[in-house]
């Protein structure tokens, strides 16, 4: 009896120490690794930089403007709204300002989004993109989602809880750092169940064509698959004159007037210097929202009514995102104009990263971005950790990404403490 006990007690010590996880625990989550900026903090671990350098930090896409007014005075005035329950669908004047602001922005004829149809709002695109796959994914038929690669981390944590393969798309200077979608063969279409685009992309400032995007929905009609795009720095783009296209406007050109398979995620974030509304909004196939609607019911993530107040004064506001335009573009020309001496760096078509190559400096992206912090106490991340292997390569090896979102002259530092650091090298 003492015998059987022993083994007993100790299957009972482990499991209130929580040495071993509980059986109850989706084991999906085991296939999950660590946040880009998990590792970054490791890699900076135990290194003391020089304290006569102020730290500046780049590694992060917080935009650091000011929030305009318009969104906080709304926010101020329909605080009473904390005191009801927000109905998950939205107040119908969002969705409507939404949808006006789709056809403006990606020339659609008035009334081609229809707001009580093809609008949600969302808690911002993280939480949306995530949740999105938990809805339209099968695991049951052996499914991939296919992504970019370097890409944003949520496509492939929602992939892998939602039951499904992670499918990466390489891009590399090569390819104009997008996906060679031609490539992909067939047998991969045919298990694909949903696609992750993002344009302008994230960390490259890449932007998907047009004809490449009607490509796309050939495809995805084609194969019977979902395109989810992440339109989230549409808005922050070099020439004013050519802003980046959209899903919705390539479908609707090609005739696909409902948006069949497509479905966009847009944010206040990035657009409107306004990270922590948490707000942002999809659009698309109505038959695609409806079931998102009866999943997010379920899920408990509307937007609260003062929120949902800011974000309507926001979507109706454009001089606002003219200027942060401006700002960025004055960054970029600052930043490069420096940096472009000492390293393989370009101004990208849009968004406001910077994708440096410092491979030809004979040091991979995590050794560099060690490196500086500790000589210069600036931080960038290492473009790995936002890629994986794959097809032989990993494509954010022999990168860093600066976001540069600090101010103007906090930029023009950088890019002198990083000179100086090349130089050294």
């Amino acid at each position: 009896m003492i015998f059987l006990a022993k083994p007993c007690h100790r299957q009972a010590f482990r499991h209130t120490n929580q040495q071993e996880p509980s059986r109850s625990v989706n084991p999906r989550l085991n296939k999950l690794q660590p946040y880009p900026f998990e590792k970054l903090a490791r890699l900076k671990q135990g290194i003391t930089p020089p304290a006569g350098k102020p730290h500046i930090a780049m590694s992060i896409g917080e935009p650091q403007h000011p929030t305009p007014k318009l969104i906080g005075d709304a926010l101020i005035a329909h605080l009473s709204g904390l005191g009801n329950y927000p109905a998950t669908k939205g107040i119908a004047p969002l969705r409507l300002a939404i949808a006006e602001w789709l056809c403006v922005r990606f020339r659609l004829p008035a009334g081609a989004v229809d707001p009580e149809r093809q609008v949600l709002p969302v808690n911002g695109t993280r939480e949306a993109l995530f949740a999105f796959a938990q809805c339209v994914v099968d695991p049951a038929h052996k499914p991939l989602v296919a992504m970019p690669n370097p890409f944003y981390q949520i496509y492939e944590g929602a992939a892998l809880l939602a039951g499904a393969e992670p499918y990466f798309l390489n891009t590399t200077k090569e390819t104009g750092f997008l996906p060679d979608f031609d490539a992909v063969p067939d047998d991969v279409w045919v298990r694909c169940q949903l696609l992750y685009i993002c344009s302008p992309g994230n960390p490259t400032g890449a932007v998907i064509s047009e004809a490449v995007l009607r490509r796309l929905v050939e495809l995805a009609e084609r194969f019977d698959f979902v395109i989810a795009s992440d339109e989230c720095y549409s808005e922050l783009y070099a020439d004013e004159a050519n802003p980046p296209p959209g899903l919705l406007q390539a479908a609707y050109a090609m005739g696909n007037t409902d948006f069949k398979r497509c479905v966009v995620f847009h944010s206040l974030s990035k657009r409107s210097n306004a990270p922590g509304l948490r707000s942002g909004f999809v659009a698309g196939d109505a038959a695609i929202l409806e079931k998102f609607l009866l999943y997010r019911t379920y899920h408990g993530c509307a937007l609260s009514l003062p929120v949902q107040h800011a974000s309507l004064a926001a979507w109706r506001d454009e001089a606002h995102v003219v200027a942060n335009r401006g700002l960025y573009r004055q960054k970029f020309v600052a930043v490069v104009e420096i940096m472009r001496n000492v390293v393989e760096v370009e101004i990208p078509p849009a968004g406001f990263y910077l994708w440096p190559n410092v491979n030809r400096l004979g040091l991979d992206g995590e050794t560099f971005a060690r490196e500086l912090f500790a000589s210069q106490n600036v931080t960038v991340l290492p473009g790995g950790y936002l890629s994986r292997e794959a097809h032989g390569i990993n494509p954010g090896q022999g990168h860093v990404r600066m976001a540069l979102v600090a101010s103007l002259d906090e930029c023009v530092e950088v890019a002198n403490r990083m000179k100086q650091f090349v130089e050294k090298l």
